[in-house]
């Protein structure tokens, strides 16, 4: 018997370096197709690193791997809103939830709308760049877990101005910042001595990375606020801008700043319950297994 709804299109995106991840999708392309679904494959990004996936007409996405294929998977989806179901054959798998063995079970579930969807916040990020020449153009990137400043590869101290909607905060001297979601609380952020936050939180959090003082500390942020890191004129040393990881660059130019603000369009995020994310802190950061 096929499923209610057979008119969505699905979109898989493994992570093409591991081959159970991408014989799952296979196994899991082969029943879509059984059911009367069409699919669509992304494709490997390390062959094709500037191809853009087309996601019209995609009602699903599901990715096959750890948090990291997740979170290409976010990018990918960006602010439309397109669900997305992560299978773990990673070896966090913070943000996914399913394994291997309940792809079928689970996007079944999802296609007939039996998954509980959870909504994460997004962050709509530009960064200014300086050229040679002292012209100032900007890009614009998405992130699902955070926007962080880090030094260059000499390891210099940076100076940088925080603001927050137009209120300086202060100037701080140290390795870096962090401005990540409540999804990104639990990455980057919570190493540098952030907190964790429900996905239900809406606003940023914002973490000093070893600050050059014992003053600063990491604070919270509401939905409608827009942060702005500067890099201070005081020093120039190296430093780098990161999206979820992936750096934000400009040949020949040099970042001078970047304002963060909630994404246009949240995450929807497909889980078993409402509780999926309390049980993976305990599983991850407490060391206990699923009542």
């Amino acid at each position: 018997q096929g499923l209610e709804v057979v008119s969505v299109k699905v979109l898989l995106i493994p992570n093409y370096a591991r081959k159970d991840a991408v014989a799952g999708a296979r196994s899991l392309a082969e029943w879509l197709d059984g059911q009367g679904v069409e699919v669509q494959w992304a494709h490997d990004k390390k062959l094709y690193p500037d191809k853009v996936v087309d996601t019209t007409g995609v009602g699903l996405a599901v990715s096959f791997g750890g948090d990291g294929t997740l979170l290409r998977a976010a990018k990918i989806v960006g602010y439309s809103e397109i669900p997305l179901v992560g299978i773990s054959y990673g070896h966090l798998g913070f943000l996914t939830c399913a394994g291997p063995d309940d792809v079928i079970e689970t996007v079944g579930d999802a296609l007939e709308h039996r998954m509980h969807a959870s909504h994460r916040a997004t962050l709509d990020i530009s960064v200014d760049f300086k050229a040679p020449d002292g012209v100032i153009f900007s890009k614009r990137r998405f992130a699902l877990n955070d926007l962080s400043l880090t030094h260059g590869v000499r390891g210099d101290m940076i100076v940088f101005d925080v603001a927050v909607s137009g209120h300086h905060v202060d100037t701080l001297r140290g390795d870096g910042f962090v401005v990540a979601t409540a999804t990104g609380s639990t990455g980057y952020a919570l190493a540098a001595g952030g907190p964790i936050v429900t996905p239900e939180f809406k606003g940023m959090v914002c973490v000093p990375v070893a600050p050059h003082t014992i003053l600063a500390r990491a604070f919270l942020t509401s939905s409608t606020d827009v942060v702005e890191l500067k890099i201070n004129p005081e020093r120039d040393p190296e430093r780098l801008f990161f999206a979820d990881g992936q750096p934000i660059v400009a040949e020949g130019a040099r970042p001078v700043r970047a304002t963060v603000r909630r994404g246009p369009g949240d995450l929807i995020l497909l889980d078993r319950s409402s509780k999926s994310f309390y049980q993976s802190v305990s599983r991850v950061f407490y060391g206990r297994d699923k009542d």
